[in-house]
């Protein structure tokens, strides 16, 4: 092989976005290694995630079939991947900008001595390669060269477009089809020591954020826990889900898997509602993929107002439930 290999994280089946995002990457990449785009599927589910690679231009799809590997464990799945490496001899592997992107890819990198360069948004295949990535939580980009046999590579979050009518579709839209490979790795217990024995569903249910193409973020100004009722009202109304800003998983009013930021989510939806956010750099990190963000805010100059593409001074307490109110009645007119 001479192509690319991608690792692909998947829930039940459903491929993640920001795999999504590598597997466009290396789309683009993959006439100038003249070789085919191939995919690693790890977990419960991954047979089901390899059915819609082909519309993503995958050629094939190793699917490890170990059900020691099918909940994640960081060296173990490393262990596996490099063992699939070893055998395929890829141009680069490439992941999503995910936590579990990184740190398996970082595994790989310290497992075979190679560099790893995270968080990309621009690739040159040549010698030596030539990546523009991003820094300091994107507010700077680097342009650097790697020279190494077998790249590695994180994708920055929400900067690849998607065609989301082909990519990961495991529906009618998956009109081809991957070859689907068995990969049994051999995999130590050793590598096995950590490993995911459990999870539990998240509280709130429903859309999830880095999915929703409407999310209404709440930060200081809501003012409390019960203060959000508000904001779930109107999400609820636009199909959308609730966030927050770091102060407010900090006091806990929101657990922090609803954190919005650059310790948080990165979310990419149609509209961002901040309301009550001052919008310090730390969370505009986490929303500026947004295609458009209102403000609403009773401080006219605050940090979010720069980032806005529309805004509301005034008190989210009489806005939004006022906005939640013009939607019921066009909806009842």
């Amino acid at each position: 092989m001479s192509g690319l290999l991608v690792f692909v994280e998947h829930q039940a089946g459903e491929l993640d976005r920001l795999s999504r995002e590598a597997l466009a990457l290396a789309g683009s990449l993959a006439p100038a290694t003249r070789g085919q785009v191939e995919a690693v599927v790890f977990g419960s589910g991954g047979a089901d995630a390899a059915r819609g690679l082909g519309a993503a231009g995958v050629g094939t799809a190793h699917v490890v079939d170990d059900p020691r590997l099918d909940a994640y464990a960081p060296a173990a799945w490393a262990a596996a991947l490099v063992e699939l490496i070893a055998s395929r001899s890829p141009r680069a592997v490439i992941a999503g900008g995910s936590d579990r992107g990184h740190e398996v890819l970082a595994h790989v990198g310290a497992r075979t001595g190679r560099p790893l360069v995270t968080n990309v948004v621009e690739v040159v295949i040549g010698d030596p390669w030539r990546l523009t990535r991003q820094r300091w939580a994107g507010s700077l980009l680097e342009d650097a060269a790697l020279s190494t046999d077998v790249a590695l590579m994180t994708v920055a979050p929400h900067v690849i477009p998607l065609d989301e009518g082909a990519i990961g579709a495991t529906g009618e839209a998956a009109t081809a089809a991957a070859d689907v490979a068995r990969f049994g790795p051999s995999v130590s217990e050793r590598d096995l020591v950590a490993r995911v024995t459990g999870g539990e569903p998240s509280a709130a249910g429903g859309i999830s954020l880095t999915d929703a193409k409407v999310v209404v973020g709440g930060g200081r100004g809501v003012g409390s826990a019960e203060g959000f009722g508000e904001l779930e009202e109107l999400a609820g109304l636009l199909g959308g889900a609730v966030g927050g800003s770091r102060v407010v998983t900090s006091a806990g009013w929101r657990p922090h898997s609803d954190q919005i930021g650059q310790t948080g989510l990165r979310i990419a939806p149609d509209l961002y509602i901040a309301c009550g956010i001052s919008g310090a750099i730390q969370h505009i990190v986490g929303c500026k993929a947004a295609k458009r963000i209102l403000a609403i805010n009773t401080d006219p100059n605050s940090p979010i107002m720069a980032a806005a593409d529309y805004a509301v001074i005034g008190d989210l307490h009489q806005v939004v439930p006022a906005i939640s109110a013009e939607i019921r009645r066009r909806a009842s007119a």
